[in-house]
């Protein structure tokens, strides 16, 4: 058949049938009734009166609103009059006020992904080589090097970068002006360098974390010096988050202290727009992905209306970000779960808008890292940005009712503390006053409290932890960071030390968990009391009431089952394991059940850390 016949006997195209015509307005919700913020609030009091809670505040969601930062809550729903104006509050990506990210965004263009950057502090030279190398090869964009005592040496610098392309590759450096001036050195002359690195130099950091004051006076000095396209300054904010605070702190401590630079920059001869350009900023990133998010994106903002005011122009007003994965969060137990956190940091870094990201190795918390954990490290960040695309998209979070409600309350307490420091005569004045000492040490009792109820989990330590766990063996790391002023906080710090303890008794501590009633009944209870027994390092042995009691080879016992089984057996059995050996009895329920017989009581929202505290006491384990 020729192809003129085949024209003419195809088929005319199908006709759509009318019911799948597509209309001009696609209504989603059209079959449902209109949905109002009055009667979901009905159906949540109605939940809440069920589960017992007669005195609810109003609005009702009060009641479910949860703590992320000092004076900033999370809300159960957000709609649009919760986020307020957006395009005049947000902007967009690369203009003023950059809460959409300080890069521009070009029609047509995809944007690149953020800077990746590794961090390299071992002494060994040759291993530092090795490893820089090694993720130069595989990733890593940027490199940041700890140059001092402890760290990489100072006068080894120029050995270490010997095969590092700069003119590809920018470096940043911490150690004081001894790394800056190294660094300088060894940089003399070259003009082919890339854009993106820092000298590292922070004196506020270093007067907060060594409660010795500073001289700022040189920095604007060695600001002329610095090569094009790089920073002299960074406010490390990181070392507010290690001290316990939460996002509102790092941010107003933060803002303070490159307020502080603005001044000794000016003052010594530099414009306000160059002394913007030689201030970038140094961020925690945690596994609250959402506060991480909101966070980068207020402090751009704040960063941007302290320029205003300042009169910088808008082309320096975009603030430089380098966020950093939380050591609060870190773990020494079970380190592999860090892998999972560190991942979700990233993420949430990368959706917040940073400029560099460095992603520290889940082993970070028990020394340095072997290649394995590097390259893991790196590997984090080449998945979100090559497999999972993540950079292709600016501000992926923007618009999203909750996020831009959460980026204006941060910005707004943020203000409100920044502002307060200012009133105390800076960040220098209210380190030395112990006024920034006094507020992140009740934003971390805040948070302190969430973690020993375990309202704030951490797993693989205070929730579902691993007794036969053998933790892998690193080589130990030099404490790079002076002592003497902010404390350094880590979330699993008390229920790691339990762990230690337990550890080092010799013959691991037990509870025995006396089940009532069939597994089908007793299960969640008897689960829940191993879990929380555990998170202190006591193994949990468990048997049908009494009967495997003598087995166990303890003095203390914990009765699990249903609420009706207590009331017909609890206090019989209470009597029983006393009668065995039983030294102390614990209950998993709550003290309204009365039982006789018993001790304490174990239940979701209880005060773990007292318990394993108490019980560490009772089994007799060394303090």
């Amino acid at each position: 058949m020729s192809s003129s016949d085949q024209q003419t006997t195809a088929p005319a195209d199908a006709e759509v049938p009318a019911e799948h015509e597509v209309p001009d307005e696609l209504r989603l919700a059209a079959g449902f009734s209109a949905a109002t913020r009055e009667a979901w609030r009905e159906l949540v009091a109605g939940v809440l009166r069920k589960a017992g809670r007669e005195d609810l505040p109003d609005p009702v969601e009060d009641a479910l609103r949860v703590p992320v930062a000092i004076g900033v809550s999370v809300a159960p729903l957000y709609t649009a009059e919760d986020a307020g104006d957006l395009p005049t509050a947000v902007g967009v990506p690369g203009l003023a006020p950059f809460v959409r990210g300080a890069r521009p965004g070009s029609p047509g263009d995809v944007p690149g992904g953020w800077d990746v950057r590794q961090r390299h502090a071992h002494p060994d030279v040759a291993l530092t080589k090795e490893a820089i190398a090694a993720d130069l090869e595989n990733g890593v964009t940027s490199l940041w090097l700890e140059l001092g005592e402890g760290a990489v040496p100072v006068d080894a610098l120029g050995d270490v970068l010997a095969d590092v392309y700069l003119d590809l590759a920018p470096v940043s450096v911490s150690g004081g002006l001894p790394a800056a001036e190294a660094l300088l050195a060894h940089v003399a002359g070259r003009t082919d360098l890339a854009p993106g690195g820092s000298l590292g130099l922070d004196p506020l950091g270093v007067q907060a974390a060594s409660g010795e004051e500073q001289d700022l006076t040189g920095l604007a000095d060695v600001a002329r010096r610095a090569p094009a396209g790089w920073r002299a300054v960074v406010v490390d904010a990181t070392v507010f988050h290690d001290a316990g605070a939460s996002a509102v702190e790092e941010l107003g401590c933060s803002l303070a202290a490159g307020v502080a630079y603005l001044r000794a920059l000016t003052g010594g001869g530099l414009s306000t727009d160059e002394a913007f350009a030689a201030i970038e900023f140094r961020y925690a990133a945690s596994a609250d992905q959402f506060t991480t998010i909101a966070g980068l994106r207020a402090a751009r903002r704040l960063w941007d209306r302290v320029g205003e005011v300042s009169g910088a122009s808008p082309d320096v007003r975009g603030q430089r970000q380098h966020a950093v994965t939380s050591s609060v969060m870190t773990t020494k137990r079970d380190p592999w779960v860090n892998m999972l956190r560190t991942t979700v940091a990233c993420f949430a870094a990368g959706v917040g808008g940073a400029d560099v990201v460095t992603v520290q190795p889940f082993d970070a918390a028990l020394g340095l890292p072997d290649a394995f954990s590097r390259r893991i490290a790196r590997n984090t960040q080449n998945l979100l940005v090559e497999e999972g695309h993540l950079a292709r998209v600016l501000d992926p979070a923007g618009g999203s009712w909750y996020v831009e409600a959460l980026t204006d309350a941060l910005a707004e307490a943020a203000w409100s503390w920044f502002t307060e420091i200012e009133r105390a005569g800076g960040l220098a004045a209210a380190l030395g006053s112990g006024l920034v000492r006094d507020r992140i040490a009740a934003a971390w009792d805040t948070r302190a409290e969430r973690l020993a109820h375990r309202t704030d989990a951490i797993t693989g330590v205070s929730v579902f932890p691993n007794l036969a766990e053998k933790l892998p063996e690193r080589q130990p790391a030099a404490d790079l960071h002076p002592t003497g002023g902010l404390r350094r906080v880590r979330a699993a710090q008390a229920f790691e030390e339990l762990r230690d303890r337990a550890d080092a008794a010799g013959q691991r501590p037990q509870v025995y968990l006396a089940t009532i009633g069939s597994i089908a009944r007793h299960t969640a209870r008897a689960t829940f009391a191993g879990n929380l027994f555990q998170a202190g390092g006591v193994a949990t042995p468990s048997g049908d009431g009494v009967s495997g009691f003598a087995d166990a080879g303890t003095t203390v016992a914990c009765i699990c089952g249903t609420d009706k089984d207590y009331a017909e057996s609890a206090a019989p059995l209470a009597a029983e394991l006393r009668a065995a050996g039983a030294t102390a009895v614990w209950l998993a329920g709550k003290p309204s059940l009365a039982v006789e017989g018993v001790d304490g009581y174990v239940y979701a929202g209880c005060d773990a850390l007292d318990v394993l505290h108490r019980v560490h006491e009772q089994l007799g384990v060394p303090a």
